[in-house]
């Protein structure tokens, strides 16, 4: 059986990549640090180090123990700040994962409320196409465009988008708005690559548009470029529905034209409903959605 203390002193070692970074942040010499790795490679009969002028780097051995520390550590992490919920606080750390667009575009921008009511929560808002593993704890929470498919999850669907045209009005004062779809080929889309990591429904309808030889394109890995570039009144990009609000300098562009509904679920671990933290963040995204609904304001199309 290996020693816990052993393996959370490999685990800081393998973290910092030195045995003086560990030592510092675990409050220990140096030569006490190097003492327990010795002990734990000798109890293994295994060398978890490749020892260079430079620093550390895990052997392969050391790699697969590293993967399983790490797991120890963020289930140890989640039980912890779980115990310290309390029935009137709400505090600790809570990792969110959505995609880039949503989160830079939708989320962030609704968190000030969030934290004027939880000033002692900390949040790590993780922006990235790759679907983080809820039940392996990469994240606590997922808002994603997507109904989550792993087991043991907590869903709930949040509400739906659509991907649309839009453009501002001072690009279109410089190019005719398109009447129809064969007009496109004279204006400059924006839009994610269609090999781009991305949802279905908005790869779709980019391949639709991509169908008309086009004057010009510009491609960008997320939407929060796409809007930027829109707003820079490059050309008539490509965006989910919910990036209007608060922006009525778009305009929609060729208004029947849209991709398939995309569902925007939160989910997250069943491990963590009695979590306060996560409760707070869901009924926060909750009413926020709510209001989203009640205040949305109509398009302006062409």
């Amino acid at each position: 059986m290996m020693d816990w203390d052993k393996l959370r002193i490999f685990h800081a070692v393998a973290d910092a990549g030195s045995l003086t970074h560990a030592g510092d942040a675990l409050n220990l010499s140096q030569s006490a640090v190097s003492r327990q790795i010795r002990a734990l490679e000798e109890a293994l009969n295994i060398s978890l180090f490749h020892r260079h002028a430079r620093g550390l780097i895990l052997t392969e051995q050391g790699e697969l123990l590293f993967d399983a520390t790490r797991a120890m550590s963020k289930r140890l992490e989640a039980a912890t700040a779980r115990i310290r919920d309390s029935e009137e606080e709400v505090f600790g750390e809570l990792r969110v994962t959505t995609t880039t667009g949503f989160g830079t575009l939708w989320l962030a921008p609704r968190l000030s409320s969030f934290y004027a009511k939880y000033p002692d929560l900390k949040i790590d808002l993780m922006l990235e196409e790759r679907v983080l593993d809820l039940p392996m704890r990469e994240a606590d929470v997922a808002i994603r465009m997507k109904e989550p498919s792993q087991a043991d999850l907590i869903r709930k669907r949040l509400m739906s988008v659509r991907m649309r045209l839009y453009a501002t009005p001072e690009y279109l004062s410089k190019v005719p708005a398109p009447n129809a779809l064969d007009d496109l080929g004279a204006h400059r889309i924006i839009c994610q690559n269609v090999n781009s990591t991305q949802v279905a429904a908005g790869a779709s309808l980019v391949q639709q548009l991509l169908l008309s030889e086009m004057r010009s394109t510009l491609t960008v890995n997320n939407y929060f470029g796409v809007l930027q570039a829109v707003l820079s009144d490059l050309g008539i990009g490509v965006l989910p529905d919910y990036v209007t609000e608060g922006l009525p300098q778009l305009l929609r562009v060729l208004p029947e034209v849209e991709s398939n509904e995309v569902p925007v679920f939160l989910a997250y671990p069943e491990e963590l409903r009695q979590s306060r933290r996560v409760s707070a963040f869901r009924d926060f995204v909750l009413e926020e959605i709510s209001v989203f609904r009640r205040n949305r304001r109509p398009e302006i199309a062409l």
